[in-house]
């Protein structure tokens, strides 16, 4: 059994926020209160800490198989561990991709060597060439929780309506990456002031508003759940909250870089500030934050994507776009949103737990007695620097960065997968 003392305890499903006791007894919740238990085999002093369910990452890239000199599903699992993170979902752009049941298979073979809940998306279409979709009744039964081309848009609307007509049957979330490429020069870069400077045409906010608007206008017309990934248009965001009036039931998230940095910090950050859909404008990145306050953008979530340090040290235009984000996330939240003032902590937990559950129809996301024990517990006054990663890479703009928010436990299934050295 362990026994965490004094900690304060945040759930948003709940919506407690007090001082208690929890006790931990095999892999579940068994009491929450004034506990005074002697006969415990760990006594965790959570004093001065917030105790909060483990945290979801509803997008995720584990690089397995196919790229493992990148990332593994236990490298991971490990970073997300770090950063707190309980569960993860995970994209289906392997090598080979995730639209068979044998791919499949492996993943949740391995994933059960995992610290973590690893879970794997399946692909919509096969090969992600947008022409056909899977079986999506043999994919759920081999284990996908969700269904996503990620890493490429699908450009046929009326594969696309099918598929939502599929999933609405079936009730499983679509998530979808929003980018026409007709209308992308180069990709990873905002078409703006600062590509122009570094003599690049690159990916215009235009590019993502198109299949925003059509994706949560089928998503209207088919009732599927439907998500929104890694948003990242001010335009964008206001078809999402718009749609949302009109009935439809579309999520959207947003990742820490694209609420905390510009277009502006390419010039810094060089091709470790490169993503799909890229860093746009202080508008845009305000106009999401605002999304998130008012809940038109319901999960933060990383899009984790590692790269090597020889993959990234290249030109900018030939870089594959992409960065690491699980062991920054929440710190990231904290510093940005919390210590801004933009979210209060009970929002910006809601958005990285229970929210993503509900996406997923995941019972974790809450601290509740019979409930299986995942959580996490950090300081959010704890001043950090960004240094060393758990993950495989290190492509990140936040080497270096001071933030708060110091992940001092992560708790899986009972047990502490991921524990600050002393």
């Amino acid at each position: 059994m362990i026994l965490i003392r004094n900690g304060r305890l945040i759930d948003p499903k709940t919506k407690r926020d007090e001082v208690v006791d929890i006790l931990i007894k095999d892999n579940k919740i068994e009491k929450i209160g004034n506990i005074d238990e002697n006969d415990v085999d760990r006594i965790i002093d959570a004093k001065g800490c917030i105790v909060s369910p483990g945290l979801i990452d509803v997008h995720v890239h584990f690089r397995d198989p196919g790229f493992t000199h990148k990332e593994d599903i236990l490298t991971g699992s490990a970073s997300a561990a770090k950063g707190g993170f309980t569960t993860v979902v995970c994209m289906a752009n392997t090598n080979p991709i995730v639209d068979n049941e044998e791919t499949l298979d492996y993943i949740n073979e391995k994933a059960k060597l995992s610290s973590i809940n690893v879970l794997q998306a399946s692909a919509i279409t096969k090969g992600f060439k947008g022409k056909e979709i899977v079986d999506m009744d043999k994919m759920i039964k081999a284990g996908a929780v969700g269904f996503t081309d990620d890493g490429l848009p699908i450009m046929d609307s009326d594969i696309i309506l099918k598929a939502m007509n599929m999933a609405k049957e079936r009730n499983v979330p679509l998530s979808f990456h929003e980018e026409d490429p007709s209308l992308i020069t180069c990709a990873g870069i905002n078409d703006g002031k600062i590509s122009k400077q570094m003599g690049i045409l690159g990916a215009p906010n235009v590019a993502e508003d198109v299949m925003v608007s059509r994706d949560c206008m089928l998503a209207l017309k088919s009732g599927a759940k439907v998500n929104i990934q890694h948003i990242s248009s001010k335009n964008s965001v206001e078809m999402v909250r718009f749609i949302k009036k009109l009935g439809a039931n579309v999520y959207a998230e947003a990742t820490p870089h694209h609420f905390t940095l510009t277009e502006d910090d390419v010039l810094t950050y060089g091709t470790n500030a490169k993503m799909n859909p890229p860093l746009r404008t202080l508008e845009d990145k305000m106009a999401i934050i605002e999304g998130l306050k008012d809940d038109t953008i319901e999960i933060i979530a990383t899009d984790h994507a590692p790269h090597t340090y020889e993959e990234k040290n290249v030109e900018f235009t030939k870089a594959p776009s992409g960065i690491i984000g699980l062991e920054t996330a929440l710190s990231l939240g904290i510093t940005s949103l919390v210590k801004n003032n933009h979210l209060n902590m009970m929002k910006l937990i809601e958005k990285m737990t229970i929210n993503p559950a509900r996406l997923y129809n995941l019972e974790s996301g809450s601290i509740e007695e019979g409930k299986v024990a995942d959580i996490v517990i950090f300081d959010e006054n704890e001043e950090f620097v960004v240094d060393k990663f758990v993950s495989k890479c290190e492509n990140t703009p936040f080497k270096g960065h001071k933030l708060f928010g110091k992940v001092k436990y992560t708790i899986c299934g009972g047990k502490a997968v991921f524990e600050e050295k002393k």
